[in-house]
């Protein structure tokens, strides 16, 4: 069993919980099912009321009441256009092969220099590299998440975005080094795998899989994992070091999410008469 650190702050836990589960419940989640939902991973209900009023300032979680009456939460339009688009890489396989780059170019005006750092900010969240002042770079099949992410943010009339190949002068090999901290990523998913692969052997040797503790693990898998695959762009086999744990990472949180999502699914609904049903991978 893995114990709560500061990696899984209360905040960060409930939107890994609306993002498994929580969306899919039909109308708010209850306030009193949030606090029990996330005692279960050790967080205490002043945290999550304190999360959830934080969460609600940024606009990513709505008050509603229950068809009963009781006080609840439930994810804005915002919040779900953002797990949507996170869905394809959060559980979305690795990339089969290199479909080339993509460019954005941005220019903001001195006068707007605050937008110059959320640009900056949301470019690097997305995955892109910096290749020089203005020029981030990123892999090809990242431009719709892109040009969404940038319309939300109405930061699209700064940027141009291209598709194009590297041409040289440095071997790509060299120049992807350049762009993307490669020793900081693969440091991020060996800690992963530290965390995480011996809950999955532990997994393997059990005939069971308790709804509770399926939750449990599953919530803090997944906690740990949703930000892996932005801070890793999925740059192709062939430009990465040799014995790259990206690939093992990955397959640890899918056998994870295959054993444990919908075993934690029965906790989550317990009590519950009506059990949604996901339209996840």
């Amino acid at each position: 069993m893995i114990i709560v650190s500061d990696l899984h702050a209360p905040r960060s836990l409930i939107v890994s919980f609306y993002g498994a589960y929580g969306r899919f419940v039909p109308g708010p989640v209850p306030v009193a099912e949030l606090i029990r939902l996330l005692a279960a991973v050790d967080v205490d209900a002043s945290s999550v009321r304190s999360s959830v009023s934080r969460l609600k300032r940024r606009g990513l979680l709505v008050p509603a009441r229950t068809a009963a009456g009781a006080a609840g939460y439930e994810l804005s339009d915002e919040a779900r256009r953002m797990l949507a688009d996170g869905d394809r890489r959060v559980y979305g396989a690795a990339p089969a092969r290199d479909e080339g780059w993509l460019l954005a170019v941005f220019s903001v005006p001195e006068s707007e220099r605050q937008k110059r750092h959320v640009l900056r900010s949301r470019l690097a969240g997305l995955g892109f590299g910096a290749t020089a002042p203005g020029v981030w770079i990123a892999p090809a099949r990242l431009y719709e998440e892109t040009r969404h992410t940038l319309e939300r943010l109405r930061l699209g009339s700064y940027v141009d975005l291209f598709r194009g190949e590297h041409l040289g002068f440095a071997p790509t090999l060299r120049a992807v080094a350049r762009w993307w901290d490669l020793a900081a990523i693969a440091g991020r998913h060996e800690a992963f795998l530290e965390r995480h692969a011996r809950v999955l052997r532990d997994w393997e040797e059990r005939p069971d899989t308790p709804p509770a503790e399926a939750y449990h693990d599953y919530l803090l898998a997944l906690d740990s994992w949703r930000r892996l695959p932005y801070a890793d762009p999925g740059l192709p086999a062939e430009l990465l070091p040799e014995d790259w744990p990206g690939e093992r990472s990955a397959a640890v949180f899918r056998a994870l999410h295959e054993r444990l999502r919908d075993a934690g699914a029965g906790f989550v609904f317990s009590g519950n008469d009506t059990f949604p049903e996901s339209d996840d991978t």
